[in-house]
């Protein structure tokens, strides 16, 4: 077996390190012992994508990608999005950038040089705070899901404030969602208590349709 190679390290801001590997043409970010991503699974970070797209109405979207991680989402959205649409990617640790721009760079394959895309280098959380009836669809794939591993304020983006400043930044009839490694019931009743309308999809990590299981919350605002 080919031997990982450890290409570069992150320190998470009030959280711990991220370490890029690559095997062969294969790539890993890794926390600890935890595998958070791998190229060859990209299976679920897309339908968080295009399962999105899918239900929002508007032809000219504006939407808000938390967490840019190897591009996966955000090429999705731009494959099946038209000329219009505008998309906005908040990734707070910017080592993720210059890999993606950098040891990355075929993967990434120049999305964050699409004309749509915005790049904002900031905690997804903040830029949601911010918002008020801007986006027509938010889309977290940020940590671990609700469970968060790498950054102790990613807490914040899933309790009850935080789920009710991302309704606030939806416009009406958007949708808030929220990419998983796996179930989380309590999340879940937070959901419907923030006031959102929700179906929860389980999704496989590979495109082809098989690997472990996924969650993706579809949360809408009415």
């Amino acid at each position: 077996m080919t031997p990982r190679e450890l290409i570069d390290t992150a320190s998470v801001p009030g959280g711990e390190t991220l370490r890029l590997f690559r095997r062969g043409g294969d790539f890993m970010i890794v926390l600890d012992r935890n595998e958070l991503m791998n190229s060859r699974m990209s299976g679920s970070e897309e339908a968080l994508a295009t399962m999105t797209c899918a239900r929002i109405g508007s032809a000219s979207p504006h939407i808000l990608i938390g967490g840019y991680g190897m591009g996966f989402t955000l090429r999705a959205a731009l494959a099946v999005l038209g000329s219009d649409a505008q998309i906005t990617v908040a990734e707070l640790v910017p080592e993720i950038i210059e890999w993606a721009r950098g040891p990355m760079g075929a993967l990434t394959a120049g999305c964050l040089d699409d004309p749509r895309v915005r790049l904002i280098r900031d905690d997804v959380a903040a830029v949601i705070e911010r918002a008020r009836g801007t986006y027509d669809a938010i889309l977290l794939d940020v940590d671990n899901g609700p469970d968060a591993l790498t950054h102790e304020g990613n807490d914040r983006l899933y309790a009850p404030r935080g789920l009710g400043a991302a309704r606030m930044a939806l416009r009406p009839g958007g949708v808030l969602a929220v990419w998983s490694a796996g179930p989380d019931a309590s999340f879940a009743r937070r959901l419907t208590h923030a006031g959102f309308r929700t179906d929860e999809v389980a999704v496989r990590a590979r495109s082809n349709g098989k690997g472990p299981r996924h969650v993706i919350w579809f949360a809408h605002r009415d």
